[in-house]
């Protein structure tokens, strides 16, 4: 598995130590191993975990902005797990409200040695943070609109919000409400993934 990670990265411009494709070969066993018990995800083959959730992931690194950051609706923490892995010198916040995922990811954390991670068990609207984020990102989560509303305490004011979204969401874009400003939207590749991945950058307007 490590020379098809290896092999997938070779496809991109990320720069990922020998270490860190270690941990991130760990943490799609794990994923494997803990998904037969509790159904985290519906992809149940490790290879295609490497892409779909992995690679996936990690494409956002680049565009990301500061040093704290919150994955809201993480599931079985992906973007942040293999976000936190490569990013050591971030912190992230990974919330969720199912208990069962959660587990997982402090597990993952615990066997892993991440110390930049937190866990949180929450409903986003219900989570009020100590220290707001300079980076709120979302995956697989609900519509911008959604994001926007649920998510409007988290950031702090440069904080920034990222979405990832399959094909270009135009009809979401055209009902963001007005005091939301795109600041930018990167149509991301993602080696051996079916289909289109955009990043949507979205700030508050000051």
């Amino acid at each position: 598995m490590l020379s098809q990670l290896q092999q997938l990265l070779a496809q991109t411009a990320l720069d990922i130590t020998e270490l860190q494709q270690q941990q991130l070969v760990k943490l799609v066993e794990l994923l494997h191993k803990w998904n037969k018990a509790y159904n985290l995800t519906s992809v149940r083959d490790p290879q295609q975990m490497l892409s779909r959730h992995i690679m996936d992931s990690l494409v956002i690194l680049p565009h990301l902005q500061g040093q704290r950051f919150i994955d809201v609706g993480t599931g079985p923490g992906l973007p942040g797990l293999p976000l936190a892995i490569t990013a050591p010198d971030k912190e992230f916040v990974l919330l969720d409200s199912l208990g069962k995922r959660i587990r997982f990811i402090r597990q993952v954390c615990h066997e892993l040695g991440l110390k930049n991670v937190t866990a949180v068990q929450s409903r986003v609207e219900d989570y009020q943070p100590d220290l707001k984020f300079d980076g709120v990102i979302s995956r697989a989560f609900a519509s911008l609109d959604d994001m926007l509303s649920w998510c409007e305490h988290l950031p702090n004011e440069q904080g920034k919000f990222y979405a990832l979204k399959g094909v270009y969401p135009a009809a979401e874009l055209e009902q963001l409400p007005s005091q939301f400003h795109v600041e930018d939207i990167i149509r991301l590749q993602v080696p051996d993934a079916d289909g289109e991945r955009h990043l949507v950058i979205i700030t508050t307007r000051g």
